[in-house]
């Protein structure tokens, strides 16, 4: 059986009709020197935008090149999600619905969140694409009923 694969305009439902449940992916981006605050903001709005709560979050993901930018490390503690973090190049090669010329030029991809969400859920879909602060992007994908493999 192929795996379930987003149905474009249809947030929350896979081409088989099925409504992802086994969790979400967070996917996130932040320029250098990104207030935490910031990026716990932006990540919040998304998740009330998606009708979720931090517990429904099984990973937070990002490009590798911030694996230890303050932000991000202290906005995974602070929800007691693991950080997954993927190389520019994984990353570049997904189809997003908002790839950014200007990202693909500072760390090597088009997409961060919007990636990254995908990449680390799997066969997942975007339950919402990219949002933005002014120096963070947030996008959420759901797992597929299988779940995030090692959680």
């Amino acid at each position: 059986m192929k795996a379930a694969r987003p149905l474009a305009g249809t947030p929350g439902k896979t081409r088989s009709g099925a409504r992802a449940s086994a969790g979400l992916i967070v996917g996130a981006g932040c320029s250098l020197g990104c207030p935490a605050a910031e990026l716990l903001a932006l990540i919040d709005a998304t998740l009330a935008e998606a009708g979720a709560s931090a517990s429904d979050v099984r990973a937070l993901a990002t490009v590798d090149r911030r694996a230890q930018e303050p932000a991000m490390v202290q906005a995974a503690a602070h929800h007691g999600w693991p950080l997954r973090t993927l190389p520019a190049d994984v990353l570049a090669g997904v189809d997003v619905p908002t790839p950014s010329a200007v990202v693909a030029s500072h760390v090597g991809t088009p997409s961060v969140a919007e990636a990254a969400a995908v990449v680390t859920a799997g066969a997942a879909h975007l339950v919402v694409p990219k949002r933005r602060s002014a120096h963070a992007t947030c996008a959420i994908a759901a797992l597929p009923e299988a779940g995030l493999e090692g959680s």
